[in-house]
């Protein structure tokens, strides 16, 4: 379907209102009818940009979110060519999930729309660029000689992009963000030799 400029705009704040919406709720318990109060939207509206229902829109948020991942991170994620600026990036990244608290939207949303062609892609995509992103900032680091050649800049890109998964699932079960502070302190330190 090609939209207008009016229609995207339209579509892009249905998302981004059902966003903020499922940010604040336990998303398998949202219907579309919340989503329609919540957004100001008809049922036709929703049905028009979204005609296979909620999982598509749920989709599309889970797109929206998963951007908002990396976009909060920036700019610093796109520069990381100082220890301050690595110092900033992981200031940003535990402030972001410091702000986010326990509950994970976009883990919530994978999970409503985990079966639905393209579901997997969005995760894929956004480890995936997060990862291309962190190399670059490694490889800028080493060509300046602040990292050491031997250190292999994909594989811990790699690591750093688990490990903060990894501080993520501590975070929704515990609702601290110490464990995510040190190991991002732990890895960067590893990188300054």
């Amino acid at each position: 379907m090609t939209l207008t400029a009016k229609g995207l705009a339209t579509k892009q704040r249905i998302i981004e209102g059902a966003a903020a919406h499922l940010r604040s709720e336990d998303p398998a318990g949202v219907t579309l009818d919340d989503i329609r109060d919540t957004t100001g939207t008809s049922k036709s509206q929703l049905f028009h940009y979204f005609p296979s229902g909620k999982e598509e829109l749920f989709l599309e948020v889970a797109r929206f979110e998963a951007d908002r991942v990396l976009a909060d991170q920036q700019p610093h994620l796109g520069s990381l060519d100082t220890w301050e600026s690595w110092e900033a990036w992981r200031a940003a990244v535990v402030a972001r999930y410091r702000a986010q608290g326990a509950q994970c939207p976009l883990a919530a949303l994978m999970a409503q729309v985990g079966s639905v062609p393209g579901a997997a892609e969005v995760s894929t995509t956004l480890l995936r660029n997060w990862q291309t992103e962190l190399e670059r900032g490694i490889r800028t680091m080493q060509g300046q000689g602040d990292v050491r050649p031997g250190v292999d800049a994909r594989r811990m890109a790699g690591a750093i992009v688990a490990g903060i998964q990894g501080g993520v699932a501590v975070l929704r079960t515990t609702g601290r963000t110490e464990p995510l502070e040190s190991l991002l302190e732990v890895l960067i330190g590893y990188l300054r030799g």
